[in-house]
């Protein structure tokens, strides 16, 4: 944190926010617009490919004033200058943060310990782009000479959740004659399941860990090459059925896989921020380069936007100002992300990776704690299937959920009035939560008296609303840059370092320590508490009698 900046809470701004927050607390989104018949249409933005309609949020123009003002003084301007500059904003692990580097145009420059780092990124593309031409045209055989037809990666946390999330998103464009599948969770299960109906002999298995040491995707990849040495049986046939995206060219050779078929990636590139590198190999495969390229055009136009818009105009900086808001005054604890199209069914969950690891954090980047709330938990599902399970709660419930709803005005299936259908229930959602039904709406119903409290609807329900023309590749990039940079923006805010992720590492750390002592027939000294020790001895205990 620049000495410059004082706590958050100290800074003028905030204070001004928390007067004015007591101002406006209670004032209802029905009185907002009855005010201000003009509202709908002052509180949007059109940009970027985007519209963007904030007016149902709990706002004024005076609360974006002084959010704006927040945001000036928390040094988010020199901040989005530092990450694209390429200095080393990543403080405890002393890194610079440079995803942006990945969709940076070929004649960009962009410095990082004295050298051009974008001529690296384009020379990785344009060998995973001649790699991804041979596979998808059939150049690339396997080891008998058959052609590959399935691809499995393997990979966990951002080496999985983003191409995951990006195959299904974009599975329209997608090359149906081949199968994409992911393995991530080191229970064996996922790796049964991924492969008991393909062939070895026309499997492509894509190994993703920078080390080609994580315990997970390790011990996944060690597995597919017994099952697939079990139908091919030469350990040559290695090279033909595995190609790697790490950057231990020591382990990948050791492992079987031709170090010309390993793709590279950086430590300035965090593994929730790598969807658009090497890491998206199985992406490429599955739309084809210029499908890619498109979505990294995408990624691009955001970044420029978020790097160039002035904040009253620029959609990261909003967003993210608004979850401060939210977060910090009206003390709401989570977001619901609310895609109404199928194709994004993992587009939340990769979101809680994004925001989640990025931004739960208990100490300032001095390494002061905290007393103000960080890192909203992130959750969803697609419309309409979540109206059916958990929108009551977000309609009558207690707690207030900010609901963050995608919508696009053109489907890449057009069948009957089906789309129609599909939006007509995403505006419906946005104007009930913001309105929700008095009790005299409920009586003029003819409803019982009985009746009336358990039908009223409270409304007052903050949403966003981010429509855009259709799910094309491109769109995607822009989306996830859109998220990208609104949680950098929230990380400003609170003076965190959003690119660390030490809290992941502690549990690893036990469980290595805890995996001889499962194994051991004789029982060693267990150290841990008396519930691990007990929770050990039990797990023993039924193993020994299975066997």
């Amino acid at each position: 944190m620049s000495a410059t900046i004082l706590p958050l809470t100290q800074l003028p701004a905030w204070q001004a926010l928390e007067a004015h927050y007591q101002k406006i607390k209670n004032v209802h989104l029905r009185q907002f617009f009855a005010d201000d018949p003009q509202r709908g249409t002052r509180f949007t933005i059109e940009d970027v490919g985007f519209y963007f309609d904030y007016s149902k949020n709990r706002i004024t123009e005076e609360t974006i004033r002084l959010l704006l003002g927040l945001a000036d003084e928390s040094g988010l301007r020199e901040r989005i200058d530092a990450m694209f500059s390429g200095k080393k904003i990543n403080t405890t692990e002393n890194r610079a943060v440079l995803h942006v580097a990945l969709r940076a145009p070929r004649d960009q420059s962009i410095i990082v310990d004295g050298a051009n780092v974008v001529p690296r990124v384009h020379e990785v593309l344009d060998r995973m782009a001649t790699f991804a031409d041979r596979v998808r045209s059939g150049q690339w055989l396997g080891h008998t000479g058959k052609r590959i037809r399935n691809i499995i990666n393997i990979g966990i946390g951002g080496s999985d959740l983003g191409p995951v999330m990006t195959y299904e998103a974009l599975r329209h464009y997608s090359q149906r004659d081949m199968t994409f599948r992911f393995i991530s969770n080191v229970d064996g299960t996922d790796f049964v399941e991924a492969t008991h109906d393909l062939n070895a002999e026309e499997t492509l298995f894509i190994v993703a860990s920078k080390t080609f040491t994580t315990l997970e995707t390790m011990t996944n990849a060690r597995t597919a090459r017994q099952w697939t040495l079990q139908t091919l049986g030469e350990e040559q046939a290695v090279a033909r059925h595995f190609v790697a995206v790490s950057t231990n060219g020591e382990e990948v050779a050791k492992f079987g896989i031709d170090i010309a078929n390993m793709f590279g990636f950086w430590d300035w590139v965090g593994g929730r921020y790598s969807m658009d590198s090497a890491i998206g190999l199985s992406t490429m495969l599955a739309i084809g380069p210029e499908n890619f390229r498109s979505m990294l055009a995408g990624f691009r136009g955001m970044d420029e936007h978020f790097r160039t818009a002035p904040f009253a105009r620029n959609l990261p900086v909003l967003m993210g100002l608004l979850s401060v808001w939210y977060s910090n005054f009206f003390e709401s604890q989570t977001v619901a992300i609310l895609p109404y199209d199928q194709y994004l069914k993992r587009f939340p969950a990769y979101l809680q990776q994004l925001a989640m690891e990025s931004n739960g954090k208990h100490v300032t980047l001095d390494g002061k704690r905290v007393d103000y709330q960080t890192g909203p938990i992130f959750w969803g599902e697609p419309g309409t299937n979540g109206q059916h399970s958990f929108y009551q709660l977000i309609h009558q419930g207690t707690r207030l959920i900010p609901c963050d709803f995608i919508g696009f005005c053109q489907t890449a299936n057009p069948l009957g009035s089906h789309h129609d259908i599909l939006m007509a229930n995403l505006f419906a959602q946005t104007e009930a939560l913001a309105f929700g039904k008095t009790a005299d709406e409920v009586r003029s119903e003819a409803t019982l008296e009985k009746l009336v409290a358990h039908r009223v609807f409270e409304g007052n329900r903050p949403t966003n609303t981010i429509l855009a023309e259709q799910l094309t590749p491109e769109t995607l990039g822009r989306l996830v840059a859109l998220y990208e940079h609104s949680v950098f923006t929230q990380g400003a805010i609170w003076q965190i370092d959003s690119f660390d992720q030490w809290g992941v590492e502690l549990g690893k750390v036990l469980a290595m320590k805890i995996l001889p002592e499962l194994n051991q027939v004789e029982e060693p000294e267990l150290l841990h508490d008396s519930s691990t020790n007990t929770l050990i001895r039990h797990y023993k205990s039924f193993k020994l009698h299975q066997t």
